[in-house]
């Protein structure tokens, strides 16, 4: 039967978000432990799971996706140690020059996500230009009635307000043409991750996302 996530691992992220501090971890660390062993197994059978549609997903190492709890407190204010959430790419991250996918566990805030995520400028514009040129069939995936169901629009963070140099303002694509990312997100409640088909479930979504990272990795795939 395939994994699901456990109550464990929210109870345990509750609980850090309470005791963030570097002596309760120690003391703890058991539960952090079991949370990321539980975690893995999950990503495991998703990723088998995914790779029926996406075949490249089998390379991934299910230990690796996941993201460290240690935050990097080197050049920020913020010296809380550790993560309040547990973070996986699975093929997708800041820089990526591929489209991919990433699942994101916090109680009452989980998600998953998938598209190219902050670009390199040189990407960016290639995507921007591909976008423009392309237009209807980036619409088409945008607008099919299955993707709309789940994504009604792609993310808008650190969108620019006015065209980037280099395209007209006129251009159709116009507002597109001004975000720096391409992702979309679906939100999940808890209980759809601890339900016995979360792996089912979570894989007919990311299906659904496969066209907009086809869309995205044309360009810059050779």
């Amino acid at each position: 039967m395939p994994a699901s996530i456990s109550p464990h691992v929210f109870d345990f992220l509750e609980k850090i978000t309470v005791h963030n501090n570097r002596e309760w971890f120690a003391d703890n660390k058991y539960l952090y432990t079991e949370a990321r062993e539980n975690i893995i197994v999950f990503l495991e059978d998703l990723i088998v799971s995914m790779s029926e549609f996406d075949p490249e997903l089998a390379k991934i190492d299910a230990k690796k996706s996941l993201f460290r709890i240690y935050r990097d407190t080197r050049f920020s204010k913020d010296k809380v140690p550790y993560k309040t959430n547990f973070g996986a790419s699975l093929g997708m991250g800041k820089g990526s020059r591929k489209g991919g996918y990433y699942l994101h566990l916090e109680p009452g805030k989980s998600f998953i996500a998938g598209g190219i995520y902050m670009p390199e400028s040189s990407d960016l514009k290639t995507l921007r230009k591909e976008i423009s040129l392309y237009g209807q069939e980036f619409l088409k995936v945008l607008n099919h009635k299955d993707f709309k169901k789940y994504f009604p629009k792609l993310d808008q963070d650190d969108k620019l307000k006015k065209i980037p140099q280099g395209f007209e303002k006129e251009d159709p694509m116009a507002e597109y043409l001004k975000l720096k990312s391409f992702i979309v997100v679906h939100y999940l409640k808890d209980g759809e991750l601890m339900d016995k088909d979360a792996v089912k479930k979570l894989t007919g979504i990311y299906a659904i996302m496969k066209p907009l990272n086809d869309f995205l990795n044309a360009p810059l795939i050779p």
